[in-house]
């Protein structure tokens, strides 16, 4: 058996962001030695990790580079350099989730092929090389309006997603390769987290209701459980499995999902990592998924997915109007009201809509911890100086 703990053991993390310092979180715990990679001087993980380099992860050197000082490495963002994960994997590098996996998922085009050929629900849609092949086929009638632009590559937190209603819709667009999705009439978006070893042990969190912000297309609030009936959250958490063992990834992986109108349950995406529909885990959960995805990646015995009490995670995002220096307004307030545990992401710039932070409120009763989650979201403001 390795010795993970106390030991020179490394476990390298290419990406220091908010997700890689909640990750910290969990190797801080059980004394693991950690390697962070990140573009920034100022990424969050910066201060929590042993041992922190600035480097492009989008370089195939840098990577290889990096990956050849560790024993295990693992990444908290999907842009990073395949080519390197692919190398260092055939060199005896473990690299979870496994190159192959991320491959499938990188881009969204590649993804939605994948689900057709899985047998995978999910919503119609055309890939298109450009601008140019999306407005022919708006022309030729093989895309109706409206529907659901995205960007192949490098789309997250709403960039990279647009509703196109109109022409004027389309001018807008960025000039890159893209699927055209059709616009689901859907009654609640879901997310399950699901864990999995390299053995191929699976466990599901309980299923999760996403509110959107209907401006910057960012989740607002995560409910846990999802306010559904018994037997849609079980189906759920049914296809949910069903799509990590398609792609055999190990580690956390985040499905999100459409429920629609008629009770069907399309896949919308995918993300191989920690993600923010499983931040309430930290308060809420046995096991928070930062925690589970370090004992994946070891292949150690994997937690208890179950919650503990009722769990809703209040985004904080920059204001309307405000870059600058940040300034977290009136945190003292909701920092007195019941079950409240604000968690500071380390990034000092504020931007609009940029992701500062998030909120965890618990309850037993989750109507009523939606309630104050409604009263955190209109006190707390993240503001510039």
């Amino acid at each position: 058996m390795i010795n993970y703990f106390s030991s020179d053991f490394t476990l390298g993390i290419l990406g220091g962001g908010q997700l890689g310092k909640m990750m910290l979180y969990e190797t801080r715990k059980y004394d693991i030695k950690t390697h962070i990679l990140d573009p920034s001087k100022e990424a969050p993980s910066s201060i929590a990790c042993n041992h922190f380099q600035q480097g492009d992860l989008t370089d195939y050197n840098t990577v290889y580079k990096f990956g050849k000082k560790v024993d295990i490495l693992t990444f908290e963002i999907e842009t990073v350099n395949l080519k390197a994960l692919l190398q260092l994997e055939k060199e005896g590098t473990k690299v979870y989730p496994s190159p192959k996996t991320l491959e499938k998922i990188q881009n969204k085009g590649k993804q939605k092929l994948f689900y057709k050929e899985q047998g995978i629900p999910t919503a119609a849609f055309i890939r298109f090389s450009n601008k140019a092949h999306l407005t022919e086929g708006i022309t030729n009638n093989k895309v109706k309006l409206p529907f659901v632009w995205k960007s192949t590559q490098g789309g997250y937190d709403g960039n990279g997603v647009s509703i196109v209603r109109n022409g004027s819709d389309v001018a807008k667009l960025p000039d890159t390769e893209c699927i055209a999705e059709e616009l689901i009439d859907f009654k609640n978006e879901l997310a399950v987290i699901v864990v999995r070893s390299p053995k191929g042990t699976i466990k599901t969190y309980p299923v999760v209701e996403m509110e959107f912000h209907p401006e910057a297309n960012q989740v607002e609030y995560v409910i846990c459980p999802a306010r559904i009936d018994e037997q849609i959250a079980t189906k759920a958490r049914k296809i949910a499995e069903k799509v990590s063992k398609a792609f055999e990834h190990v580690g956390i992986l985040a499905v999100e999902m459409f429920l629609t109108k008629e009770d069907a349950i399309l896949i919308n995406e995918v993300a191989p990592r920690p993600h923010n529909s499983g931040h309430y885990s930290i308060e809420a959960s046995y096991t928070n998924q930062f925690e589970q995805h370090i004992r994946a990646v070891l292949d150690l015995p994997l937690g208890n997915t179950n919650s503990k009490v009722g769990g809703v995670m209040v985004n904080l995002v920059g204001e309307k109007g405000h870059t600058g220096n940040v300034l977290y307004k009136n945190i003292e307030t909701i920092m007195k009201m019941k079950g409240v545990t604000p968690h500071i992401y380390g990034k000092k710039q504020t931007r609009p809509f940029r992701k500062m932070g998030h909120v965890t409120i618990v309850n037993e009763d989750i109507n009523e911890a939606r309630i104050i989650a409604e009263k955190v979201k209109k006190t707390i403001k993240v503001i510039s100086e």
